[in-house]
């Protein structure tokens, strides 16, 4: 056998026999190396400790506590999740069981649905499986053979599996025990190092490699962590998140509600609308004196969308209508019938804003704002309340720019971002640029170029945030005309939400012919900079009441203050309380019912009331008030005029308040 030489992660080299496995060469250092080591980072690719080196190579060792080790902990759990279920219910089939954020799910054609009882039943089967710390191993089979033998099994979406590996491409098989499974890996060496830190959560319906023409089948979901301390944090999270879940606070604080007539529209009520109109409200005054508020058409033409791509790139996610030929003129032509299409975004209207009137070099940068409403179709199944909707409001603006000025825009509309996400108590914000996708529009150069700017910026970003800011590059994750910037909040219970954009575009630009004259008098084509800072302002709020658990800030509260009684000897009194703080300008209400004032306590903290002033006789007698907060089970009492100006000077949005 032939010697090469590995490198480690110090830079040390280290000679070895070509044909040593890592597993070799970790018992070689240190048998209590092997003993902690589940895999292998061999030339930057994660190996099976058991996979033979043959070519020198960098080598780390990754051991069961590794960041690395994490995901393997997850797949491994996914394939004994699949074992345990067949030896459960005998004659089931497995498909694919990939690993997702924060666990693993796996897919199976099974004639009789899984039922809540069951989820146990796998969890417990697996803690079996994993207790008999089976060895995986890994054979490289035919096509011919693993196709004979998943065919053999009646495992028929395997055998389909088989001919979907592209030719070259090895088949590999890994086995634990007596089960084996078709999959690429790596694996941990034995099932034993999967641990007990995995909880089975639910099941639910899917369809065979996601099309909903394709076969039923039922999925079951599993979280996987590397020690039952995060395991229990991370249940812990979800328990929080279902305390917080805004479907469940919308109908608490009487909000919105949706229904299957407009499946993904919101039927705002009363108190949810006055907390939507006060987020636009705020976010229109951060536009002003920058921004040119403007309003697009909802339904414009298919030749509009043809021409700024979207027809051709998104016209699946789009709701198309046509003219009615019962409203038509008699001498219209029937086959003369228009198409349109209601807006999924807004700008190719902003565009048109744009083409109208000649615009000079001294008109920009031009910056274009809409609450536009736009529609997009969401399949049923990724509906999810607020955050996932068919028609929703976007703070959308779209600045139009000289190539000189685009730097310092990203800069600015930067600045703007990080202090609208402060305001709302977002603290930590990642900042990522996603670059270009596959499929995309225009040449290489034009995206290196868009790229390089975008890049000095992110580096001038956080440079400037004081570490702020954490920057990141998300691989291929740009939009089909441009790269951009996303912006990603974390809430107060540890999740990431993925909000604000910045993108920049060569290209709509170039295709609807816009221009501006420049200062030498020719024709030149602006840069246009897509920009947005809560997105979705549905999603955006339905993200503040799980941020806050629907305590939301004096300013943002559908109803500020309720005022109630004790007595009805009080009754008046209430009123005239009421009467000025309505006078002040404060949401209001009075509680005047027959019932103990522990029951009106309760009821309007359900609601998610932030004050209640409480009044009795002695009250209002001293021309008082008792304060009693959100949340809190002190009282305070202070005269009517204190409480007063307490609660106007609290109110004021944090915009405003800053002068």
């Amino acid at each position: 056998m032939s010697e090469i030489t590995l490198t480690m992660p110090d830079g040390a080299k280290r000679p070895i026999k070509s044909g040593s496995t890592g597993a070799d060469v970790a018992k070689a250092i240190s048998p209590s190396l092997l003993k902690r080591t589940v895999a292998m980072v061999l030339g930057g690719q994660l190996s099976d400790l058991a996979d033979p080196i043959m070519a020198d190579a960098t080598i780390k060792f990754v051991t069961r506590t590794d960041p690395e080790a994490l995901e393997l902990i997850r797949h491994d759990a996914a394939h004994v999740c699949a074992e345990a279920v067949q030896e459960l219910w005998p004659g089931t089939q497995v498909t694919i069981g990939p690993v997702i954020e924060h666990g693993f799910f796996y897919d199976f054609a099974k004639a009789e649905p899984f039922v809540p009882d069951d989820l146990a039943k796998i969890e417990k089967k697996m803690h079996e499986i994993i207790a008999r710390n089976a060895t995986f191993r890994k054979e490289v089979w035919s096509r011919d053979r693993a196709k004979e033998h998943f065919r053999a099994k009646g495992e028929l979406f395997k055998v389909e599996l088989v001919d979907a590996i592209p030719a070259g491409e090895d088949v590999k098989v890994y086995s634990q025990g007596q089960w084996l499974d078709l999959c690429r890996g790596p694996h941990m060496p034995a099932t034993g190092a999967i641990g007990r830190a995995f909880k089975i959560m639910r099941s639910s319906g899917s369809y065979w490699r996601g099309d909903a023409k394709g076969a039923q089948l039922q999925r079951i979901y599993g979280v996987a962590f590397a020690d039952e301390k995060d395991l229990a944090a991370h249940l812990k999270q979800i328990e929080e998140a279902e305390k917080r879940d805004h479907r469940k606070l919308g109908r608490e604080m009487d909000l919105f509600h949706f229904q299957e007539e407009g499946p993904g529209v919101v039927f705002w009520h009363a108190n949810g609308w006055t907390t939507f109109q006060a987020l636009i409200a705020y976010m229109r005054r951060r536009l002003a004196g920058d921004y040119q508020e403007v309003q697009g058409p909802q339904l414009l033409d298919k030749s509009l969308w043809e021409t700024s791509g979207h027809w051709g790139w998104y016209s699946d996610n789009m709701f198309a209508v046509k003219s009615a030929t019962a409203f038509m003129h008699p001498e219209d032509d029937a086959h003369e019938q228009r198409v349109f299409a209601l807006k999924p975004m807004n700008c190719p209207g902003h565009v048109q804003i744009f083409k109208y009137g000649l615009k000079s070099y001294r008109d920009l940068p031009l910056r274009l704002a809409e609450f536009g409403c736009v529609h997009r179709y969401e399949p049923s199944g990724a509906l999810h309340g607020l955050m996932r909707v068919r028609g929703f409001t976007q703070d959308d603006a779209h600045i139009f720019c000289t190539e000189d000025q685009l730097e310092a825009e990203c800069l600015k509309i930067n600045d703007l971002m990080m202090s609208v996400y402060e305001d709302f108590g977002f603290k930590e914000v990642v900042v990522k640029l996603a670059t270009r996708p596959d499929k995309r529009v225009g040449t290489d150069v034009m995206w290196d170029h868009a790229e390089g700017i975008l890049k000095r910026v992110l580096a001038k970003m956080a440079a400037e945030s004081g570490g702020r800011i954490k920057t990141g590059i998300n691989e291929g994750e740009g939009t089909f005309y441009g790269p951009k910037f996303e912006y990603t909040l974390k809430d107060a219970i540890g999740r990431d939400w993925q909000c604000g954009t910045t993108q920049v575009d060569f290209n709509l630009p170039e295709r609807f012919g816009a221009f501006y004259i420049a200062a030498d008098g020719t024709k030149t084509q602006p840069v246009m900079v897509h920009r947005a800072i809560c997105g979705s302002l549905e999603r955006f709020l339905g993200i503040l009441m799980e941020n806050c658990a629907g305590h939301f800030p004096l300013w943002m509260a559908p109803l500020q203050v309720v005022v109630a009684t004790i007595v009805s000897d009080a009754d008046d009194y209430a009123r005239d309380v009421v009467a000025k703080f309505k006078k002040a300008g404060l949401r209001v209400a009075i509680d005047l019912d027959n019932e103990k004032i522990n029951a009106k306590v309760r009821n309007h903290s359900l609601a998610k009331v932030p004050v209640l002033l409480v009044v009795g006789r002695r009250e209002a007698e001293e021309g008082k008030v008792s304060v009693r907060r959100l949340g809190s089970q002190d009282q305070t009492v202070m005269s009517v005029a204190d409480a007063l100006a307490a609660l106007t000077a609290e109110a004021v949005p944090p915009d405003l308040a800053r002068g």
